[in-house]
């Protein structure tokens, strides 16, 4: 969600390899202060992987880092998109509407277009989940409140022209990218794999720096189905790595591997929460397992992980919840 403050960066554009730039453009939020758009060289245009977050003054910002490698909004042909994530589809009606391009994304948006057709169900909804979870009241109003005044970081909706599955080819000037569908981080993930020259578009499910987040509530087990769709990419064998966030990198193994463990030791330590007689409620839990207290700033985003976390334990047989009201959880 965004903090309210305006980004103090600007968007920048830096070619990666011939035919392939990074467009860096600014977020809002503590911690996360940009995010990336690709741009491919394909006939007489460009095909642009995600596009940004809409803010004031965003689109500026991509066109400033589309200046900066030559390059303009009207030669976009197509917009793919790896999930819909505000920051990653956002802008995508703008550019549309400059550009005339056609739009990709996964079938499986609901979790973002129910939000736009809904905000009001949407902020309940997730007032609910809080409340369940074992957070005072109180403290979930005021929180309430605060992000609901918030920008929502999309201009125009999301529509979408094709279908972004298993198996879809986008033809650029360096070879066809092919869909993988990777769920997990969203129910819409999709990353797009260059075989010819073993590149990867990896949208958030794989990030310069590993950092996890999970949509909750839309699928049974996004935790396996996360770490299911890092078997997937492994089997790749990708060699450069053009991430949703931060740098490029080559050590995509490597960074499958560091997802894997923290995958393992955030489940090891929600397990360890619950070693004691009691059982405890995701909001009790979530401190533990992330070494932070909840706040109105981070409540959200620990909450949706701790009860995906919780989540896959019990699928897994790991741990039962009982029928007391909020949510408790313990050892089977």
């Amino acid at each position: 969600m965004s903090s309210g403050r305006a980004a103090k960066e600007l968007g920048r554009g830096e070619r990666v390899i011939p035919g392939v730039w990074r467009l860096r453009l600014p977020l809002p939020w503590p911690g996360v202060p940009h995010g990336n758009a690709w741009a491919v060289a394909a006939g007489d245009g460009v095909v642009l992987f995600d596009t940004g977050m809409h803010q004031p003054g965003s689109l500026a910002h991509l066109e400033r880092a589309l200046d900066m490698v030559h390059l303009r909004l009207e030669l976009v042909r197509s917009v793919v998109l790896t999930h819909a994530h505000v920051d990653h589809c956002g802008q995508t009606t703008p550019i549309v509407l400059r550009s005339g391009a056609e739009v990709w994304c996964h079938p499986n948006h609901d979790h973002l277009t129910k939000w736009l057709a809904n905000p009001d169900g949407y902020w309940e909804r997730r007032v609910e989940i809080a409340l369940q979870s074992g957070v005072p009241e109180a403290d979930v109003r005021a929180a309430s409140e605060i992000v609901r005044r918030e920008d929502i970081g999309i201009a125009g909706g999301l529509q979408v022209d094709h279908d972004l599955v298993d198996g879809v080819q986008i033809a650029t000037d360096l070879g066809v990218f092919t869909a993988i569908e990777t769920p997990g981080h969203a129910p819409s993930h999709v990353c797009l794999f260059n075989a010819e020259r073993r590149m990867l578009i990896s949208g958030d499910h794989l990030l310069g720096r590993v950092s996890l987040f999970f949509d909750f509530g839309y699928t049974p087990d996004p935790i396996g189905e996360f770490l299911a769709s890092l078997d997937r990419i492994e089997d790749l064998d990708a060699r450069l790595c053009l991430s949703g966030h931060g740098r490029t990198f080559t050590d995509v193994e490597g960074h499958i591997r560091a997802n894997r463990e923290l995958v393992a030791d955030r489940l090891r330590l929600t397990e360890e929460a619950l070693a004691g007689p009691e059982p405890r409620t995701p909001a009790e839990i979530a401190p533990h397992v992330f070494g932070m207290p909840l706040t109105a700033d981070n409540g959200s985003w620990l909450l949706a992980e701790i009860q995906c976390f919780l989540r896959h334990l019990e699928v897994t047989g790991q741990i039962v919840r009982t029928d007391e009201t909020p949510d408790r959880f313990r050892l089977t």
